[in-house]
């Protein structure tokens, strides 16, 4: 308990906490649905992307997020058109790779890489302020009541497609709806994970959740449990012994990946 009350002491960690929480569980239960869809590796391009905008937009002197949630979304959608015309993994790759080399370009030829910089590639809890937290609150509210009022799509979106565009789905407008969710967590969260890490909360609870559950709603529950769990750890991990957070979350998660791994190997035998 004295642990707890130090960690809220501090106004930063608070702000860390509540982003963080909110932050994971979106990403959670979008990565359930990215995963099914073998798309799981958007998060990682888009997070390429979103840093490459945000040194755009720090070289330039405009707040990062004013710039990054518009070209991220864009990007999104980039990407979704060239999944139909190419290998989903290539597409992402040439996005990425070229995000990434005009960020850090950029980044070396104005203010360098300095502590701004490093706190986007690889995530700070001391970066987040109050309104990243609104905006964090704003995008979990919104994500969970997509989940809920589109629930039965989105489920048969995720596993075929085709039937559901034949039943009358709107497909177009459940991955464009999902594509824009995962381009804000991705440009909210990059502040807590860093652009190199965030994609790995939208994946790792995701795989980890079907090693031991079969039905849908069974994973989506399970992976938004293992995400907090794992956020909630991971935290605690960089405040008392000063564990980067990004790395120390991605860490966790990989931990129960392989407990999960386990235990489904036990419990199949």
């Amino acid at each position: 308990m004295s642990f707890i009350t130090e960690i809220f002491s501090y106004p930063f960690a608070v702000r860390a906490i509540i982003a963080g929480l909110l932050i994971s569980l979106c990403a959670a239960l979008l990565g359930v649905n990215l995963v099914l869809r073998r798309f799981s590796m958007l998060g990682d391009g888009l997070s390429h992307v979103s840093f490459g905008s945000a040194a755009v937009a720090l070289a330039v002197g405009v707040a990062p997020l004013k710039i990054s949630i518009p070209v991220v979304i864009i990007a999104a959608f980039f990407l979704l058109r060239l999944n139909g015309k190419m290998r989903g993994d290539a597409a992402t790759a040439i996005v990425s790779s070229s995000a990434l080399a005009v960020g850090i370009v950029v980044a070396t030829l104005t203010t360098g890489m300095n502590t701004d910089i490093s706190n986007y590639m690889f995530g700070s809890i001391l970066a987040l302020s109050k309104g990243d937290v609104y905006i964090s609150v704003i995008v979990a509210v919104t994500v969970l009541l997509c989940y809920i009022i589109f629930y039965q799509k989105i489920f048969t979106v995720s596993f075929d497609d085709g039937f559901a565009y034949a039943t009358g789905v709107k497909v177009g407008f459940y991955n464009s709806l999902t594509a824009i969710l995962t381009a804000v967590v991705v440009v909210i969260g990059m502040r807590i994970m860093g652009a190199l890490l965030i994609s790995s909360v939208i994946t790792f609870p995701a795989i980890s959740s079907m090693r031991i559950c079969k039905r849908y709603k069974s994973v989506v529950i399970c992976s938004a449990f293992v995400s907090v769990v794992a956020f909630v750890i991971g935290i605690i991990l960089s405040f008392f012994y000063d564990v980067p957070t990004g790395a120390g979350i991605v860490l966790i998660n990989l931990a129960i990946f392989l407990i999960f791994i386990l235990y489904g190997k036990i419990k199949g035998k």
